[in-house]
């Protein structure tokens, strides 16, 4: 039995990658979610930071719907 080494590293690569960019994204939403909050409770609103919040969710769902969509095709 052979292992292909080079396919194996690659593999890891990938999902190293993939798994450090979800987790930076989820990261971005809750700290959008949190600037908005402290705007909110002194009194402003940082809609910005609520639609960036959003959009790094909907980007994790697009990724997680894919390698879902990846796993069952």
């Amino acid at each position: 039995m052979k292992i292909d080494w080079a396919a194996l590293g690659s593999v890891f690569g990938v999902s190293l990658v993939a798994t450090v960019a979800l987790v930076a994204l989820f990261t971005l939403g809750i700290a959008g979610l949190s600037r908005h909050e402290r705007a909110s409770q002194r009194g402003g609103s940082d809609a910005v930071a609520v639609t960036g919040a959003y959009a790094c969710f909907a980007a994790c769902a697009a990724a997680v719907a894919y390698g879902i969509y990846l796993i069952v095709a």
